[in-house]
């Protein structure tokens, strides 16, 4: 690896949840959560107040898009059932969705970055990496630049982690949230990055700290120093090699910055395993969840998908994956969703799953007549 490499990882703060208090600033400060389905607007009150929504009252399958800082602190994180997180957190505030407005602040924060440092890899609607190794000011410098732009542009913060790999600066973005910067070289490991949990690592979720943690390796630095021969043995020879390298910082990834990836795709590792069947109503939300996601990014980045595939990891960390080649391309969430679940049928559903994924591959722009991704709910074809 190329010591003087110099890569930052910027993540938005709060993202979804910060877009919507630049729209009602009244919430700052307040446990808010956005997310579910078919949860009202705001309504303003003869005293021009508004009434906004509160957890307790949701009812149904959704699940939270994101929360507030303050709604974390309560247990209340994304990803988390809506009817499990009021419980934690009944008086939170709870707003709907609205992607146009993300979608159009993820712009406006990326367009300022590139003012100052062009080399991105676009990761998301809300996060990007951006190698910094030729530009001539120092880290710090740069970084309060970065940030004072995507400030300026957006009226939002973002926490920023500069290292010299992808994987190092992908846990310092989360140690100084919100509005952080966190510097570290190769010589700080140990004394920085070690101490923490392992579940920091991007990658290492919550079955895979649990079974770390029947070896007595709860930290980074207890998997740093476990035998790669043990790992393997305990992991398989790809997932054991893995561990071993990124608990040494080890992380050769370049930024990626071409326009024209060659796939697509969103996956979600779940809090507890999930059954097939008995588990069908959160696989199934999950599930849509992800085609409506990768519909958008297809959308937001201007391609349709000639190939779509699914990726199933069980409870023992066996991962399958099923893909299918369509006659026509496709972007919209109904017709992934269709090619997804014909997938879905070719695996077997007898284990408990940790983690589920949908890809779009083969991918070519979208032309004038294709059509713009719409909303699906539909059930598991189980």
């Amino acid at each position: 690896m190329n010591s003087i490499r110099r890569i930052a990882h910027l993540d938005m703060d709060a993202f979804f949840a910060s877009v919507e208090l630049l729209r009602y600033p009244e919430l700052r400060g307040q446990p808010v959560v956005v997310g579910g389905r078919n949860v009202h607007q705001p309504v303003v009150q003869a005293d021009g107040s508004k009434h906004f929504a509160r957890l307790r009252d949701y009812v149904g399958r959704g699940v939270i898009t994101t929360s507030t800082y303050e709604a974390r602190a309560l247990g209340v994180f994304s990803g988390m059932g809506l009817m499990k997180s009021a419980h934690l957190a009944p008086e939170a505030i709870l707003l709907p969705a609205n992607f146009d407005a993300y979608r159009d602040y993820s712009r406006r924060f990326k367009a300022a970055v590139a003012t100052i440092a062009p080399q991105i890899e676009d990761r998301g609607i809300d996060e990007i990496y951006i190698d910094l190794s030729d530009l001539p000011d120092e880290s710090n410098t740069l970084a309060q630049r970065i940030k004072q732009a995507v400030f300026e542009a957006t009226g939002l913060t973002c926490s920023i982690g500069i290292t010299p790999n992808k994987l190092l600066s992908k846990i310092c973005s989360d140690l100084d949230k919100p509005n952080g910067i966190t510097i570290l070289g190769m010589d700080e490991i140990a004394t920085r990055i070690w101490p923490l949990p392992a579940r920091k690592i991007n990658g290492i979720g919550p079955k895979a700290t649990e079974r770390l943690a029947q070896f007595s390796i709860n930290t980074i630095g207890e998997l740093a120093v476990a035998p790669v021969e043990f790992l393997v043995s305990k992991f398989g020879r790809a997932t054991g090699a893995w561990l071993h390298r990124v608990a040494h910082g080890i992380d050769e990834r370049p930024v990626v910055t071409e326009s024209e990836p060659k796939s697509i795709s969103r996956e979600s590792t779940f809090e507890r395993d999930l059954h097939a069947r008995q588990d069908r109503a959160e696989l199934s939300e999950i599930f849509t969840s992800l085609c409506l996601r990768v519909a958008d990014d297809l959308k937001r980045k201007g391609y349709a998908s000639r190939t779509i595939g699914i990726k199933l990891r069980y409870s023992d960390f066996h991962a399958v994956t099923r893909d299918v080649t369509l006659p026509v391309s496709v972007s919209d969430a109904l017709e992934i969703r269709k090619a997804a679940g014909e997938c879905l049928k070719r695996v077997p559903l007898e284990q408990r799953i940790r983690l589920l994924g949908v890809r779009a591959g083969s991918l070519v722009p979208l032309g004038l007549s294709d059509a713009d991704g719409v909303a699906v709910q539909a059930e598991l074809p189980l």
